[in-house]
């Protein structure tokens, strides 16, 4: 499950990276907050999903990742309502519904990584030779 949640996560958190790139910075449809720094922070979490997603066979290294973004994301947007442009990074102030996204990737990404049941493949059962 960790693996798909990078894949597709992954790439939509990059495919909105090249977005805001293309569009440049402002806020889109008076909603969201699109600014060169958020893209590129969004092409390098996008990426690392993506990777994990793709080409990483280690669960574990896939579910540490997947964890770690999550806790990012997690505390981007609990801090963001307090603080709406975290450590002035941004042009744009961060809105509620930018918010209210980076909670429910982190959440997400928290459960897929450390709470959801963990599914490894079996390992196959090796043919015990024959003494005799």
């Amino acid at each position: 499950m960790v693996r798909e949640y990078g894949k597709v996560v992954g790439v939509t958190v990059l495919l909105i990276g090249v977005a805001g790139l293309v569009l440049g910075q402002r806020s889109l449809f008076g909603a969201l907050n699109i600014d060169i720094a958020e893209d590129l922070i969004h092409l390098v979490t996008g990426g690392l999903l993506a990777y994990v997603g793709f080409a990483k066979r280690d669960n574990g290294v896939a579910r540490a990742v997947v964890g770690a973004i999550g806790v990012v994301y997690l505390l981007v947007g609990a801090i963001s309502f307090a603080e709406p442009n975290p450590l002035g990074l941004f042009p744009s102030e961060y809105s509620a519904l930018d918010n209210l996204i980076h909670l429910t990737l982190g959440i997400l990404a928290i459960a897929v990584a450390w709470l959801l049941p963990r599914r490894d493949r079996p390992r196959p059962q090796g043919v015990a030779g024959r003494s005799g």
